[in-house]
């Protein structure tokens, strides 16, 4: 792509004819071709071809899509880029041509014109297994009526003056997303269809949802989230199929009227995060018997108090009650969740820790009470968290500091390795403790001059092992974990360490270039790669340094002054040490002041001694970059033919 490709003859192609390459794919997008001889490209087999952007006119258009006659390609891609437009017109004989062609799925993208008769247009394109839009305006939509046999129909950000008629017998896969125009949903007739996403195209339906609004009974996936309102009158009558189902930050009306999912046996995941739902009906999920997987975040409860209304969720791995503005909760609202693994109670309006409800969760691992306004415990009643409890996290709470409570103090004290990010509890009052962290609090309630010695000393000799454990505690955990994983397959070629201010850089050109170029590297980015619930420290450990090759550190102004840029960088060194490899590559970002760069003693050291990779602003630069870092990533990578 991007050359001078003017004209392509048939002696240019003579090497794909001499042995089979069924699996290559052809990029010659951007070229500005002029001419393909008949003939160049008959018998070739090709997994994929791509031509965007090529041609200056359409009459050059359609001879060069003749002289592809006798291709066989699994994936043909045509059409102009968003910002590269040549085409000033596009009329129904422009792809003629295409019926010489053995095509398997099609995809047309970044047309400025309406198509007018899609039906003379796409004839050739009729028995094509998968079709796919992309920013192309239509405007016949009674069009798609057609008898297409396509399988998987793919519509994204397309431009309709209404929402299209869709009647297609053969159709499994529909996806409808992010387009334009057409805001009233109306009713398909498609009667193999499995998926469907209609996602981000602000519709509105005014009843949902039954077989007869879609024209199937084998619908196994369907997600409505971002639209507009939708008004639920039918429990899914028909689709008892479904295992997916989506409403997320869509408007859903009349929820709490009745059991809307009485009929979803075989629901496995469920979404109504944000939906300005009201619960007041605790029969909303009677039905549910298969789910796994809940989420309710950003709605409301009657009296913002939690109900039980999870009784036949007996499969529930996964709830999310987060920014509920719960304040209360029944002692049995969870009793029926034997299974449940992860609970998100966080962002809501509770002010005591009430551990009762919770005694019947044996499978629980993960609670977040997070950002809450707990002060306290209610009643005292600690005992009741299941042994199997791993995460609990309290942080961004009002904890009153005070005798009153100093049994939950300690308690908090005494289960520091269950606390996420414990360092971060602080006191909300008195005020003369604002802000202190509750971990260092040392509450003193009454007691003579010898409990207050022996305190002071206890408190002394424990603080400094404390220092000691906390210091290497890290360092002690990924020794442990390159003991346990030894020398076990490695899921990324490279950890990223780099300060948040820099992730512009990593994303546009660090992963850019590397994920999505020849080879490609498979990277590990916290943003996108750390497990939610978990804590920084232990993905950092788990999941970045022992599942990666690599590491890559990204040495800039900001890296310096990070404390958790520094922190991962120590422990980079360690797990270079324990690991036996040279495995950290330094690429910096930015001229820094050594001033600056001298108090990192160990990191100016290495710096001095060591090869790094500096990043320019000069094209030859940037190459020569490129090819050392690509380079570096290779060494000790397992070759891998199939990749070759």
């Amino acid at each position: 792509s991007s050359n001078k490709i003017q004209n392509i003859y048939c002696k240019d192609l003579q090497v794909l004819h001499q042995m089979p390459l069924s699996n290559l794919s052809l990029d010659l997008s951007l070229n500005p071709i002029n001419f393909i001889q008949p003939g160049a490209f008959k018998e070739i087999r090709l997994h994929k071809l791509t031509l965007r952007s090529n041609f200056d006119d359409l009459n050059v258009m359609k001879t060069c899509i003749q002289g592809l006659a006798g291709l066989e390609v699994h994936r043909l891609v045509l059409g102009e880029f968003r910002n590269e437009r040549n085409l000033e017109e596009f009329d129904k004989s422009s792809l003629e041509g295409l019926c010489n062609l053995t095509i398997e799925e099609f995809r047309l993208t970044y047309l400025d014109y309406y198509l007018d008769n899609i039906i003379d247009l796409f004839n050739c394109l009729a028995n094509v297994s998968s079709f796919s839009l992309v920013s192309v305006s239509i405007k016949r939509v009674e069009d798609f009526s057609y008898n297409f046999r396509w399988q998987h129909l793919e519509l994204v950000n397309c431009k309709f003056e209404q929402f299209p008629t869709l009647e297609l017998e053969s159709l499994k896969r529909l996806t409808f997303t992010a387009n334009k125009g057409g805001n009233a949903f109306s009713e398909v007739d498609l009667p193999s269809l499995e998926f469907l996403d209609l996602s981000k195209n602000g519709l509105s339906f005014k009843g949902c949802c039954s077989q007869s609004d879609f024209g199937t009974t084998s619908l196994k996936y369907l997600d409505l989230s971002f639209n507009d309102v939708i008004t639920m009158s039918s429990n899914f009558l028909g689709l008892e199929k479904l295992e997916h189902l989506d409403f997320q930050h869509s408007n859903l009306k009349q929820m709490s009227q009745f059991s809307v999912f009485l009929s979803l046996r075989n629901l496995i995941y469920l979404d109504i995060s944000h939906t300005h739902t009201r619960v007041a009906f605790n029969g909303i999920f009677d039905g549910l018997l298969s789910l796994k997987v809940l989420k309710m975040a950003g709605n409301s409860f009657q009296e913002n108090f939690l109900p039980d209304i999870f009784t036949d969720l007996k499969n529930l791995t996964f709830l999310d009650l987060s920014q509920c503005q719960l304040e209360q909760l029944s002692p049995t609202a969870f009793d029926t969740l034997n299974k449940l693994q992860v609970l998100n109670m966080s962002h809501n309006n509770f002010f005591s820790l009430d551990t009762f409800p919770y005694k019947c969760l044996p499978s629980l691992q993960v609670l977040d009470y997070s950002l809450n306004h707990i002060m306290t415990s209610n009643n005292q009643e600690l005992q009741h968290f299941p042994s199997s409890l791993a995460f609990l996290n309290l942080t961004q709470n009002d904890f009153a500091c005070t005798c009153e409570h100093q049994s939950f103090l300690q308690w908090i004290k005494d289960q520091r390795q269950l606390l996420v990010e414990a360092e971060r509890m602080e006191c909300a009052t008195p005020s003369d403790k604002q802000g202190m962290p509750v971990l260092s609090l040392n509450i003193t309630c009454q007691m003579n001059k010898t409990i207050i010695g022996v305190s002071v000393f206890s408190v002394l000799v424990v603080s400094v092992v404390a220092v000691l454990v906390y210091k290497f505690y890290f360092h002690l955990m990924l020794l442990a974990g390159c003991i346990k994983y030894g020398r076990g397959e490695n899921i990324y070629d490279a950890f990223v360490i780099y300060s948040s201010q820099d992730e512009d850089w990593v994303r546009n050109e660090l992963v850019k270039n590397l994920e999505e170029g020849v080879p490609p590297f498979q990277l590990c980015l916290h943003y996108r790669d750390f497990i939610p619930g978990v804590a920084i420290a232990a993905n950092i450990i788990h999941e970045g340094f022992h599942k990666s090759r690599k590491v890559i550190v990204v040495v800039s102004q900001h890296f310096i002054q990070s404390r958790w840029c520094i922190f991962e960088y120590e422990i980079a060194q360690t797990w270079q040490f324990l690991s036996s490899r040279a495995g950290i590559i330094f690429i910096v970002l930015q001229k820094v002041e050594k001033t600056l760069l001298r108090q990192q003693v160990e990191l100016y050291r290495l710096l001095s001694r060591n090869t790094y990779l500096e990043w320019e602003d000069s094209v030859l630069g940037q190459h020569i970059f490129w090819r050392r870092l690509r380079k570096a990533l290779l060494d000790g990578r397992s070759w891998n033919p199939e990749e070759q």
